[in-house]
């Protein structure tokens, strides 16, 4: 619970750095782009906010006019000067957590306020952590594999493509993110290198080569 409620806190500070947003449009939003939280309720977006307002990162200002049918008027959340910096804080965080499976996606999601070295850092934590993970799944399915039946090692295999594919998709993201950060022609500070480093083992068998 504690590792969502991080996710959460910056999540909405995220989506608050772009513009200020009322609840109901910010639980949209975080639906829209945050896949994560596709399943969020207001029992845990609320509370989060309330949390976040009583920490002074953000502030809530009722909206103007009286509401119609007696309901409450909306709250506006803004970010504070205190919630900007807490935000380029967590932005800067590249360390294994923001490579799990649903804190990446968060993370990735605030790409564009993110600097670039710290957008390469998670992305090559996250291929690593990816690629420990193929390894797993093929020894496990080659040491397994006599005693499962037809479907089963479907499902494996499918898996397995996930994983392939999305090491595939983060290797030109990584790729591209080395190309931008190139020095110019003429310039004197060393650029990376051209190749991007951690194509997936080829030591152990592929997906593809197990259904084979």
């Amino acid at each position: 619970m504690a590792k969502r409620s991080g996710v959460l806190e910056l999540a909405v500070l995220g989506l608050l750095q772009e513009s200020p947003m009322h609840g109901y449009e910010l639980r949209k939003r975080l639906h829209a782009v945050l896949g994560p939280f596709r399943a969020l309720s207001y029992g845990s977006l609320y509370p989060a906010l309330r949390d976040l307002v009583t920490r002074g990162y953000i502030t809530e200002t009722p909206t103007e006019g009286a509401p119609l049918g007696g309901k409450r008027a909306r709250i506006v959340y803004q970010l504070t000067a205190d919630g900007k910096e807490r935000l380029a804080d967590l932005l800067g965080e590249a360390g294994p957590a923001a490579w799990e499976d649903e804190n990446f996606g968060v993370h990735f999601a605030l790409f564009a306020q993110t600097d670039s070295e710290v957008r390469l850092r998670i992305l090559e934590g996250r291929r690593s952590r990816l690629e420990e993970r193929l390894d797993t799944l093929r020894a496990t399915h080659a040491s397994r594999r006599e005693r499962l039946d037809a479907y089963t090692l479907e499902l494996q295999r499918h898996g397995l493509e996930g994983v392939e594919r999305e090491v595939r998709w983060l290797n030109e993201l990584i790729a591209d993110e080395r190309l931008a950060g190139r020095p110019t022609p003429g310039s004197t500070t060393p650029g990376p290198t051209d190749a991007p480093q951690g194509q997936p083992r080829r030591d152990v068998p592929s997906a593809a080569e197990i259904k084979e």
